[in-house]
């Protein structure tokens, strides 16, 4: 019998992540939620959750050193994935109420308000996601949960030609955001696979099966 992989959920402080470790545990994976350094780097797989204002998620993150964590991770090829504003905070820098406030800068760009009628952007939708898409493999036609007013509306990333080009998932209110990014060892997502049913089971599965 395989073993499941150990994914380490980021315990920060970051509002309640006891859904996505029921989700992930569903979907296939052994599932420690610590702040623990050493138990971070060491397992199979890292989900960065993230809820509320970029700017405190960061400071949350900075005061268990988890952007270190990540870069060393992603530095050694060791699977990441963020989730709502635990993407949001992969790019450069993040606005919010006027605020400039700098990100992990693991991609380049700058998450802003979304420009809709109705903010937040909360509820099903669907996305666009690439065809060779591994994160939305069997899954490219469903509706995933949203709940956000601030997203990365462009993306910046050079592609390398000495490693596979990143693949980007778009979903649209108002105007077109990222909704997902796959990108070497880093993944993320804007809505909570944790909360879109069977769809973000599937999706959860999808990545968790990149990691054996």
């Amino acid at each position: 019998m395989t073993a499941r992989p150990n994914v380490v959920l980021l315990d920060y402080g970051s509002g309640n992540i006891h859904s996505a470790a029921k989700a992930l545990e569903r979907a296939g994976a052994d599932v420690t939620v610590t702040g623990d350094r050493a138990a971070a780097l060491e397992a199979d797989g890292l989900v960065v959750p993230g809820v509320g204002a970029f700017s405190a998620v960061m400071e949350q993150l900075a005061a268990v050193r988890g952007g270190e964590v990540i870069d060393r991770r992603l530095a050694g090829g060791r699977p990441v994935l963020g989730i709502c504003v635990g993407m949001q905070v992969m790019f450069a820098d993040g606005i919010e109420r006027g605020i400039d406030t700098e990100g992990l800068g693991e991609w380049p760009g700058t998450v802003r308000p979304l420009e809709a009628d109705v903010v937040p952007h909360m509820g099903w939708n669907t996305v666009d996601a690439p065809t060779d898409s591994v994160l939305f493999d069997g899954i490219r036609d469903e509706r995933f949960y949203f709940v956000h007013s601030y997203a990365a509306q462009d993306w910046h990333l050079t592609p390398d030609v000495t490693h596979r080009p990143p693949m980007v998932t778009w979903s649209e209110h108002g105007s077109r955001f990222v909704a997902a990014v796959e990108n070497g060892p880093l993944s993320a997502t804007q809505f909570h696979p944790e909360k879109s049913g069977e769809a973000g089971i599937r999706l959860l599965a999808n990545w968790i099966g990149t990691l054996r």
